[in-house]
């Protein structure tokens, strides 16, 4: 049996993973929504004279989200791997209820 200290660590170490996997997503969206800000052009009449505006300057932006969006996804499996296992014990327990109903309605017709 586990003592409250172990269940505990075990709960800070979750609520750390998924804490970074929140701020992940936020940094992700806010990152990104300002680089596809800046790429639209709205912002160009803030910017410096010199800055750098042409299109080719910003090709990188959709490569960036496209890998960036993959690493999340990534982040994504880690963070709920355990949640994974919950399906698969629930698809499992749905099995056994549809056999276990079909053998009364079988019981119930003899």
């Amino acid at each position: 049996m586990e003592n409250s200290v172990e269940k505990y660590e075990r709960a800070t170490k979750r609520v750390k993973e998924l804490k970074g996997f929140y701020n992940h997503i936020k940094i992700f969206v806010v990152f990104n929504g300002f680089l596809y800000v800046v790429r639209s052009g709205f912002l160009h009449q803030f910017l410096a004279d010199d800055f750098p505006i042409r299109p080719e300057y910003f090709a990188w932006v959709h490569t960036n989200l496209l890998i960036w969006g993959l690493i999340l996804v990534a982040h994504a499996l880690i963070t709920y791997r355990n949640k994974f296992s919950f399906y698969k014990k629930w698809e499992a327990r749905q099995i056994q209820k549809y056999m276990e109903k079909e053998e009364q309605e079988n019981k119930k017709y003899r």
